[in-house]
């Protein structure tokens, strides 16, 4: 069974940065494409960054330069680093493994002005 499971969100001025990590079981994080997602108020989910499963990564163009997305094999765990946040970043922050369709509760990230 995969399960994923978001933490390191909260509130933070804009131009700060927080790291979001996203811990994984029941699958291996680099034989898979994961992802992280986000949902801001009023808004729909769109796509923040993904990973592969060679190492190539792909970013919204509203986050490239700003956030890194990495992952960590020892820890079956992926990242997602956020620099330079802009209160349009506010969001739930979702990670995902893309094949299994399979979503974790979340992370709140608040950004303020």
């Amino acid at each position: 069974q995969v399960q994923l499971v978001e933490s390191g969100g909260g509130l933070v001025q804009a131009g700060g940065s927080l790291r979001l990590s996203c811990a994984v079981s029941g699958i291996i994080v680099s034989n898979n494409v994961m992802g992280w997602y986000r949902q801001g108020p009023g808004k729909q989910r769109e796509v923040v960054a993904k990973i592969r499963r060679i190492g190539i990564t792909n970013y919204a163009d509203s986050v490239k330069v700003r956030f890194t997305i990495s992952r960590d094999t020892a820890k079956n765990t992926v990242y997602l680093q956020m620099n330079n946040l802009k209160p349009e970043d506010t969001a739930v922050y979702y990670c995902t493994a893309l094949v299994y369709d399979t979503w974790g509760p979340g992370t709140k990230v608040i950004v303020s002005s």
